[in-house]
């Protein structure tokens, strides 16, 4: 186990080490001048040209940019944005909340309904399943920015049970904000862990261990948890994992639609208005809570099943 954790954090590090450098490197990518990029295409003074460029070391060579940069990002300093005024940790800082909020109520929708549904349809099969697989190509056919739209007009609109835009003041406040959009967001990602989960789950109940355990008597909530859901978890962790870390990234039509000010909409206002310092840093953010998601899923399953550290150490 050791020996395993190990390897892992290296891997974690050298990966969000590439990840960064590839951020940055887009900076030089970028047509024009690195001040017009930064400052976000406006004019500047004489004096703040002078402090941007050392700021970012921009008289310096790349490879000592990139490390004056990346020291910078390690100690919590992220630069400022010109476009907004302010620093960019403190934009960030503001906003960060409502996406993390919104994630973990989406989070709970397709892990929590979605393996639920898939398994017991997997397990009981008849109707059940059948109705599943219905109404979950329909979720997936749905794209969230429509389900928005149906959310709002049916439950906003129409029945006026929760509101239509903003993120709400407080926890209950922003509970009750937040959970239209957390269903237009999870809809689709819980339909497909639905099936992914239902699918694992029949393929397990036809191994012939299951057979036999039928054989002997056991029941079928023993079969369930002891022959049938361990054996599935890897799959249904694989995919569940995956879908939580892609959330952050499929926030923005949904924080759009909904006029929430989070890390998605800050992205896609930072990218309009070419505040690439914001771009930055919310990229980065972005991929290291995939990568991190990535890693924590590895250490799931050496908990499921000890053999993938033994394969992992030779």
């Amino acid at each position: 186990m050791p020996r395993f954790l190990v390897t892992r954090l290296v891997g974690l590090a050298m990966t969000l080490v590439v990840s960064s450098f590839l951020i940055f490197w887009s900076l030089y990518l970028a047509p024009g001048d690195p001040i017009a990029t930064l400052s976000g295409g406006g004019t500047l003074p004489p004096e703040a040209i002078q402090a941007l460029s050392r700021q970012y070391h921009l008289d310096d060579p790349f490879f000592t940019r990139y490390a004056a940069w990346l020291g910078d990002v390690v100690r919590g300093d992220l630069g400022e944005s010109f476009v907004f005024n302010a620093e960019v940790a403190d934009l960030i800082a503001t906003r960060v909340g409502t996406t993390v909020l919104l994630v973990a109520m989406a989070s709970v929708l397709i892990v929590g309904v979605g393996v639920t549904l898939g398994v017991v349809a997997g397990i009981r099969g008849g109707l059940l399943d059948k109705g599943l697989l219905l109404t979950t190509v329909i979720g997936q056919a749905v794209p969230s920015f429509v389900a928005a739209i149906v959310l709002i007009w049916l439950f906003a609109v129409q029945l006026r049970w929760f509101p239509a835009i903003g993120s709400g003041e407080g926890f209950a406040g922003r509970l009750q904000h937040l959970t239209l959009p957390a269903i237009a967001l999870a809809l689709a990602y819980l339909a497909y862990v639905a099936r992914i989960t239902r699918a694992a789950t029949r393929d397990e109940m036809a191994r012939e261990h299951v057979e036999t355990a039928r054989a002997r008597g056991f029941s079928p909530s023993q079969i369930a948890r002891r022959h049938v859901l361990r054996n599935a978890m890897i799959p249904i962790a694989t995919v569940s994992a995956l879908t939580v870390a892609g959330l952050l990234a499929t926030t923005v039509v949904v924080e759009r639609a909904f006029n929430l000010g989070g890390l998605g909409s800050l992205l896609v206002e930072a990218v309009v208005r070419k505040d690439f310092a914001v771009v930055q840093a919310v990229s980065l953010i972005l991929v290291t809570a995939f990568v991190v998601v990535n890693n924590l899923v590895d250490l799931v399953y050496v908990v499921l099943d000890p053999r993938v550290e033994l394969g992992a150490a030779r």
